[in-house]
């Protein structure tokens, strides 16, 4: 059966190439420089991030780039002059302004196509979390999901996907602006491995510590323990890992003592994610609960009042 849309993804899910090289999805790379040159993220298909993160280890800092205008406008073109309806699931404008320049370029574009249908969906995930939506979207579209009905089930979906991860210590992701110089300082001055998720709007909160990675393995399992919902017979679990592959099976044995039945798909964090994360990531991504109803009170007022007030202005309109 055809698949009733086709989708844009972007490298940032750090999926496995094979599962996004198929007919109907085209990939966005992200750019990131290293030695003072400018490379593309494309999945591990011209760099392995085994090679990545060896120059990493001796003392290459890479940094990340937006991905260019004029990248979105000629996958965007290529999309509306299709005439298939589109859907792109776009890295967290939470981490990146890269979803704000897709906004505006899909703005310019609809006086030249204006019975074009090509949708944008902020996924507020990034890495492994975002595999996981981009994966399950994958699947949902070739079960016949049209465009519109994707991108409702993609935003309510983004919401229900957990996440934790440990890194070796916060000095990139500092480096990179992800998180405050007072918390990466205070994170090296204690030695411990710091744990970290992607809160509801897609940014990056700290969520504990583990003394040594064999404990923060162990947390990160109890974390699932904690927070997977069950989502069918087989849960779909994303392990993912910077060069660290032991770690990586580790983890995936110690949730495989918990639930016999788990379902994994494995990852290897790519050069973007991992300029900022550093080499020795590993993390856990599966379906749990719904990350809006672990807002504080403070917040939960704050989202009512927001959506009163888009009711108000919704009646004058």
């Amino acid at each position: 059966m055809q698949p009733a849309c086709n989708l844009i993804v972007d490298s940032c899910c750090d999926l496995p190439f094979e599962v996004v090289d198929r007919e109907g999805i085209e990939l966005v790379k992200f750019p990131f420089i290293m030695d003072g040159e400018e490379r593309l993220d494309d999945l591990g298909q011209t760099l392995s991030p085994r090679d990545f993160y060896h120059a990493m280890r001796a003392g290459a800092e890479p940094s990340t780039a937006q991905v260019p205008m004029a990248v979105y406008q000629e996958t965007f073109r290529r999309a509306l002059e299709s005439g298939v309806p589109t859907v792109y699931l776009c890295f967290s404008s939470g981490l990146s302004g890269s979803f704000d320049v897709a906004a505006l370029v899909l703005e310019s574009l609809k006086g030249e196509y204006p019975d074009g249908k090509l949708y944008l969906v902020d996924t507020k995930l990034a890495s492994v979390a975002e595999a996981l939506l981009v994966y399950e979207a994958i699947r949902q579209r070739d079960q016949g999901l049209t465009a519109e009905e994707l991108v409702t089930w993609a935003e309510e979906a983004r919401y229900f996907i957990d996440e934790a991860f440990m890194v070796d210590d916060l000095e990139a992701l500092r480096r990179g602006g992800r998180i405050p110089a007072t918390v990466a300082y205070a994170g090296s001055k204690l030695d411990v491995k710091p744990l970290l998720t992607i809160t509801s709007d897609g940014k990056l909160t700290l969520m504990g510590v583990a003394r040594g990675r064999k404990k923060g393995i162990k947390q990160l399992a109890d974390y699932y323990a904690k927070q997977a919902a069950r989502s069918g017979p087989e849960q779909c679990v994303v392990i993912g890992n910077a060069d660290c592959p032991k770690d990586a099976e580790r983890l995936k044995d110690a949730l495989a003592k918990i639930d016999a039945n788990l379902l994994f798909l494995e990852s290897s964090i790519g050069p973007v994610i991992g300029s900022h994360v550093g080499p020795g990531m590993v993390a856990v991504v599966f379906w749990g609960s719904d990350q809006r109803e672990e807002l504080s009170v403070a917040d939960r007022i704050a989202r009512k009042v927001r959506g009163g007030r888009k009711d108000e202005e919704g009646s004058q309109a």
